[in-house]
């Protein structure tokens, strides 16, 4: 569970959140959507504590975000680009991110055996193609078991069939009880996946609920009608 409380951030002079109160549930998948620089990595960052708010507070099950990184390890985070050291292979990536969390069991690498990954995993990085490295990037961000996970436009690069797997995998982790916080500007397919939508723009939090009461709301029939709507101007905007 994710909860913000007057959540405000700036960069100089220009405000990028302001006021965000959200309350993201667990055992369900919710959708981030909003304009370009509306500032939906700029949350998934505070929520991963790397950024640090200038008003209210970010809590993840129960731990308020702050200086004391402990509450990260239950945290699975997919980033829209991973710059990954060239150099490495993704199973040296994997056992040096399994010695800097402590890992006492053996990552998860089945969403790799999923991928068919084969020697990917042993090649170095910078040999791969960006479909791979996405794929790798995944595989990392499910790899341990998280009870929280935030994915910023995770089907990017993707071909379809990996990116199936990628949902499905979203969808199963859904029935386990972990939260999903998820950005993308695939609407149709994350309207396949979202229970929730969170819609920001101009700082704000402009709706927050079900997809299915967005549409009603909107009188539209698909999540990407309903948003472009919203981002149109063409409905009353308010938090469900």
């Amino acid at each position: 569970m994710i909860v913000t409380r007057a959540l405000g951030k700036s960069f100089g002079k220009r405000g990028v959140l302001r006021a965000i109160d959200l309350h993201i549930g667990r055992g369900r998948i919710t959708g981030l959507v909003g304009p370009n620089g509306a500032g939906k990595t700029t949350l998934l960052k505070l929520v991963l504590g790397l950024a640090r708010p200038d008003t209210g507070e970010v809590i993840v099950d129960g731990h308020r975000v702050g200086p004391a990184p402990a509450y990260r390890a239950a945290i699975g985070y997919m980033p829209q680009i991973a710059r990954f050291p060239a150099h490495l292979t993704g199973r040296e990536l994997l056992e040096t991110l399994v010695a800097l969390r402590g890992a006492t069991v053996e990552p998860d690498l089945s969403l790799a055996e999923d991928f068919a990954l084969g020697d990917a995993l042993d090649r170095s990085l910078g040999t791969l193609s960006g479909g791979t490295r996405q794929k790798i990037n995944a595989v990392l961000a499910f790899a341990f078991r998280p009870n929280t996970l935030l994915l910023d436009e995770p089907t990017a690069g993707l071909d379809p069939l990996a990116s199936r797997i990628l949902k499905d995998r979203m969808l199963t982790e859904r029935v386990r009880g972990c939260t999903v916080l998820v950005t993308s500007h695939v609407l149709p397919e994350l309207e396949e996946l979202a229970d929730d939508v969170v819609f920001l723009a101009d700082g704000e939090a402009k709706w927050h609920g079900p997809v299915g009461q967005l549409k009603k709301h909107t009188g539209q029939p698909t999540l990407e009608r309903a948003v472009a709507q919203l981002l149109a101007g063409g409905a009353l905007l308010a938090v469900a």
